[in-house]
């Protein structure tokens, strides 16, 4: 089938039976396999699949060992909140989409982390082999002027806020993107040289061509890769072919998602939104249909409610 628009997609899940062949179909083509053990020649029942191996011998569907295991939401209402988790390119809330598909506040918390977990890049490919790459570091929360008085960092001790309360610095996320190309995103504890050589080193190869902004922290990039800086102290932005305009923008369509949709992300899960707006832009080229496939694709990736509070 090709979706073209969420109506399209609801009028063709009309029943369960239809989202259960469409999903085997995605996940296993003509050659259903037992999730527990591998076996490859399991036998229809009435309530899906038993496997034929007798030191296995479990029953299992098309659910068990996917985002959607241990779900009891129908099928229809899965696929229209994947549809509309990756089509909107800042994100969706989940007081919206509780709102939009008729079910609670808590589960569609729950489902769109689950979705989160679908999106997770497993296996990041290397960037800029072929590409020029842009690194830089975003600062997310909000503005000291902003808070009220009480909640401000100390000028006595920097580690308390006035009230005495352990005060709590922006959230770090270190952004890699290639022009034209993927990015890569990651939450640390800080803008500094370990960190940021750590994550350049995990997904640039050596030789590469990276650029910057004038902070310190990128100095030893010189060693491995060639590196070229803009000084925008200097509020110069751009000089040839050096400039930090690409991650820039992405920088502004992560921020209005996550101020704008989402208002206030713990430091417990916005790794699992960094995920969301990363698989979003690395498939932008994809259509609706082709992107609402792949990611179901992915979707082998069990999460349960404790796993998820407790992390």
């Amino acid at each position: 089938m090709q979706f073209k628009s969420l109506p399209q997609l609801l009028d063709y899940f009309k029943d369960e039976a239809t989202g259960i062949a469409y999903y085997e179909n995605i996940r296993w083509g003509n050659e259903p396999a037992c999730p527990h053990c591998g076996c490859t020649n399991p036998y229809k029942t009435n309530r899906g699949w038993k496997c034929r191996d007798k030191e296995c011998h479990k029953k299992f569907t098309v659910r068990v060992g996917t985002i959607f295991e241990n779900s009891k939401i129908p099928f229809r209402i899965w696929f229209a909140a994947i549809w509309l988790a990756t089509e909107h390119k800042k994100g969706i809330s989940s007081v919206q989409l509780a709102i939009d598909l008729g079910i609670t506040q808590k589960t569609a918390w729950f489902v769109l982390h689950r979705i989160r977990e679908m999106l997770r890049d497993k296996a990041p490919q290397m960037l800029g082999e072929n590409k020029m790459v842009e690194i830089d570091a975003a600062h997310i929360g909000g503005k000291e002027g902003n808070k009220h008085l009480n909640k401000r960092r100390s000028n006595e001790d920097k580690n308390l806020t006035n009230e005495g309360k352990p005060y709590k610095a922006k959230k770090t996320i270190i952004g890699i993107i290639e022009r034209n190309g993927k990015v890569a995103l990651r939450y640390v504890s800080g803008e500094t040289t370990q960190n940021m050589i750590d994550f350049v080193k995990t997904h640039v190869p050596a030789d590469s061509t990276i650029y910057s902004d004038e902070a310190p922290a990128y100095k030893q990039l010189k060693r491995t890769y060639k590196h070229d800086n803009v000084k925008h102290a200097l509020n110069i932005y751009v000089e040839g072919q050096v400039h930090t305009n690409t991650i820039e923008n992405f920088w502004s369509v992560l921020k209005r998602g996550l101020y704008g949709v989402y208002h206030q992300v713990s430091d417990k899960h916005i790794s699992r939104y960094l995920d969301e707006y990363a698989a979003r832009f690395n498939n932008r080229t994809l259509t609706s249909n082709e992107r609402f496939n792949q990611f179901l694709e992915d979707s082998e990736s069990v999460l349960s409610y404790k796993m998820l509070v407790r992390r």
